[in-house]
């Protein structure tokens, strides 16, 4: 059987998307629509009872879950796509930069800037949540931006850890939040990966290359 993906477009798998298409890898694509709650109704449940995205069912039926774990399993299995460096250094800093983005940026920053009433049952608070996640954004793009001086990619070549970073880069222009020189040099690269090109107009963002 094919490996069956289970993504929402322009959400953190588009990440995962991008790696799959950079393999090369034949899947089969299962929408889930987080604003009508499809990862709660009980059918996703029994492939992935946490109720995240993404998940990846892979060919012998079992399931993987968690943006790092599918990522890294990937790059592992299909080697000669190189997702991972060479060196043991450079695969921990891969590895520390996707955690990053993933844990950091997305994990704190984001879910505070787009779901906001998870942090605070008072209206009155919204504000000022969403005020931190924009300051931890910021911040640690800042953080990213040091890390790629004269850099192209996150190590000397396109791994997993730059497609983590793409999607949180995605939101911020999505959004408008300015990415420092570094970042926006990093997004604007990315965006001319023919797989990455393929993925955003799959998923409704042509507008982007017009």
């Amino acid at each position: 059987m094919n490996m069956k993906f289970y993504m929402t477009p322009g959400s953190c798998t588009t990440g995962i998307h991008i790696l799959l298409e950079e393999i090369g890898l034949v899947f089969e694509a299962y929408l889930v629509n987080l604003m009508a709650g499809d990862q709660h109704k009980e059918g996703y449940l029994t492939i992935n009872p946490k109720g995240t995205i993404p998940t990846l069912v892979r060919e012998d039926g079992t399931a993987l879950t968690e943006f790092q774990s599918i990522a890294w399993w990937l790059a592992k299995t299909y080697p000669k796509r190189k997702l991972l460096p060479d060196t043991l250094e450079e695969e921990v800093r891969v590895l520390e930069m996707m955690n990053y983005a993933v844990n950091t940026i997305h994990g704190q920053g984001f879910t505070r800037i787009f779901t906001t009433e998870k942090y605070s049952t008072n209206p009155a608070d919204y504000d000022a949540v969403k005020a931190q996640g924009h300051e931890i954004v910021n911040n640690a793009f800042l953080i990213v931006n040091d890390f790629l001086v004269r850099r192209d990619y996150l190590v000397n070549h396109f791994t997993i850890a730059d497609a983590a970073l793409f999607y949180v880069e995605f939101w911020a222009n999505r959004i408008e939040i300015a990415l420092p020189e570094n970042c926006q040099a990093h997004y604007q690269r990315l965006l001319k990966r023919p797989a990455v090109k393929q993925v955003l107009m799959e998923e409704g963002y042509g507008s982007l290359f017009r």
